[in-house]
């Protein structure tokens, strides 16, 4: 059953996010064209003029056109194609009876299930027209849906899949703005649901809502904010054995082509304060901002784990916890870094792993699957990883619109 939890349409927002403007909105011919939020700060300059958000394909990649080829993985792993056709894919659940929740973002506005039956996938839109969904839960037999301005649960969903009707929102103060309002959503070892809230521009001075990440009880009771400072970040897991909260996060734009890094940071248990990583006064733990950062300092601000690189867009992060691959991945990070687009020379585009080193630190890292950039032109741009309960791992790559699968053997 298709439903409209909001009435914005995703052809509308994605012209905003690149900037183009509200299609058919019936405004004046001669009303000037609004700055898009990511352009604010642009340097002047031929070299940036044409730079702008990399927008995803308008429909999606045919699978026996998909990059597969190009994908270069450590000897004995393989990747595959999981499921094509599914516009924007963005964040990935799996329920308890093994059907794949997939959300999407600007392109599409959809949530999507796979499922399988007779060794043969099948994608179902479970719904559309929904206002940038990006931020998905399953926990409980239930799916957990996140917009920018609310959230909403559909209870025992693999039970209604033909028809998941319109759920119970559970929370409906989130701030609803759309720069960098598409949310990640997880649920904590405490049993409480973390959402995080970007900040609603590129470099500014936030109100305290903004720049954070924050958990609720699951009815969506008991709102508080665990993480102050954070830019943006659509990415975050716990540590399988500690159970802290660890997070990718996007820097800011238009400093400088190689400043600031992206960043990987923990958030410490225990903590008597609520951790400051910074926004937008410091960036990456050690790099004051040369415009909001005047009498200010890194002093006391909490440090990354591990520096990502400059505009690398780091998404999607998993902790692995199966037991397909080598030992040797067990508990270690896996992060999508979706790849720059305010960058002269694009890179990354990949799936990089890293180790934590048990004092809040990374001991080392690898890049994992590469080969989605040629020709300073990206193949693909991977957005999230989730770990299967057969411990293969699935990416979503929302340029193309679909899943890959990474298995390790014979498996």
């Amino acid at each position: 059953m298709v439903f409209a939890l909001h009435l914005k349409k995703p052809a509308a927002l994605l012209a905003l996010a690149i900037g183009v403007g509200w299609a058919g909105a019936g405004w004046a011919q001669d009303k000037p064209a609004e700055e898009p939020f990511w352009a604010v700060g642009r340097p002047k300059g031929d070299a940036t003029s044409t730079m702008a958000p990399v927008p995803s394909f308008p429909v999606p990649t045919p699978a026996d056109k998909l990059p597969i080829s190009k994908m270069k993985l450590p000897p004995g792993f393989k990747v595959e194609v999981f499921a094509s056709d599914i516009l924007d894919a963005r964040s990935m659940r799996e329920g308890d009876k093994g059907t794949v929740f997939v959300s999407s973002l600007f392109a599409a506005g959809k949530l999507y299930a796979i499922t399988s039956q007779g060794g043969k996938r099948e994608v179902k839109t479970l719904a559309e027209k929904l206002f940038l969904p990006s931020g998905i839960e399953y926990h409980n037999g239930n799916l957990y849906l996140a917009t920018p301005k609310d959230i909403t649960v559909f209870e025992n969903i693999e039970a209604n899949l033909g028809s998941i009707g319109k759920g119970k929102v559970i929370y409906d103060k989130l701030p609803g703005e759309v720069p960098h309002g598409w949310k990640f959503i997880k649920v904590g070892p405490d049993n409480k649901l973390y959402v995080s809230i970007g900040a609603n521009c590129n470099i500014c001075d936030v109100k305290p809502e903004f720049a954070t990440i924050n958990r609720m009880n699951l009815d969506g009771s008991g709102f508080e904010v665990v993480a102050k400072g954070v830019r943006n970040t659509v990415g975050f897991d716990f540590h399988p054995k500690t159970g802290e909260l660890w997070y990718t996060n996007n820097s800011r734009d238009w400093l400088s082509e190689d400043l600031p890094n992206d960043t990987l940071n923990r958030v410490a248990k225990n903590a008597k304060e609520i951790p400051d990583f910074g926004f937008p006064y410091c960036h990456q733990g050690d790099f004051v901002d040369p415009q909001f950062g005047w009498g200010k300092s890194c002093k006391g601000v909490a440090q990354p784990a591990m520096k990502l690189g400059a505009h690398v867009a780091p998404l999607g992060m998993r902790f692995y916890t199966g037991k397909m691959v080598p030992a040797k991945y067990q508990g270690a990070i896996f992060i999508a870094r979706h790849g720059p687009w305010n960058r002269t020379q694009k890179y990354a585009a990949d799936i990089m792993v890293a180790w934590p080193d048990g004092k809040g630190g990374i001991s080392k890292t690898e890049t994992f699957l590469t080969g989605l950039v040629e020709n300073n032109g990206y193949l693909g741009r991977p957005a999230d990883v989730m770990v299967m309960k057969d411990g293969s791992l699935l990416v979503s790559d929302d340029h193309n619109g679909a899943i890959y699968r990474v298995s390790y053997g014979k498996k």
